[in-house]
């Protein structure tokens, strides 16, 4: 029986879940810019996509395999790029103490976690939008924050996933024909 997909993109998933690492703490937890990230999963998924065939030394056979790993390596990255989303989120959301600085009003007075953040967004002015929505308070909130959330980490999950097939693609469109002479 053979595998499903080769074990060069094993090694590349596996590479994938480095750089969902690195992309996730570089632009979620250090430097907080959440669409840099969105940007680079897809675009780091393509490579990701290509060399999981690359690595797999495959030189022919058939596209189907060839997506197959390309798919794979986009997925695990993917996946993990959302979680680590997710778990960011959700440091940020149950830890926050209501902490501003002076030049935006100084500390907010709240409980600690969806009540600080829920209160954080009221006091951006963003009442009206949530009102219209149906969030009335902090349990609304909190179920509409972690849905939009989720949505979000779909969205991540399918564009890296994606990403890894258009890796995958210009592989199969670029490989080597042969290999060259030792």
């Amino acid at each position: 029986m053979s595998r499903l997909v080769d074990r060069g993109a094993v090694y590349a998933a596996m590479v994938g879940v480095g750089m969902a690492t690195t992309i996730a703490v570089s632009f979620l937890l250090v430097i907080p810019i959440e669409p840099v990230a969105w940007l680079l999963g897809p675009l780091g998924a393509i490579l990701i996509g290509y060399y999981a065939n690359s690595r797999a030394g495959r030189l022919h056979g058939p596209w189907g395999r060839i997506l197959a790993s390309a798919l794979f390596a986009g997925a695990v990255t993917g996946l993990t790029l959302a979680a680590l989303l997710l778990a960011i989120k959700a440091i940020f959301f149950y830890a926050d103490a209501g902490y501003r600085d002076a030049a935006s009003g100084g500390p907010l007075t709240c409980g600690t976690g969806p009540a600080c953040v829920y209160a954080r967004y009221l006091a951006e002015g963003q009442g009206d939008e949530l009102a219209a929505v149906g969030v009335t308070g902090v349990a609304s909130f909190t179920s509409f924050y972690w849905g939009e959330q989720l949505r979000t980490a779909g969205i991540v999950i399918v564009l890296t996933t994606l990403g890894g097939l258009v890796g995958g693609a210009l592989y199969g469109l670029a490989r080597p024909k042969e290999r060259p002479p030792p």
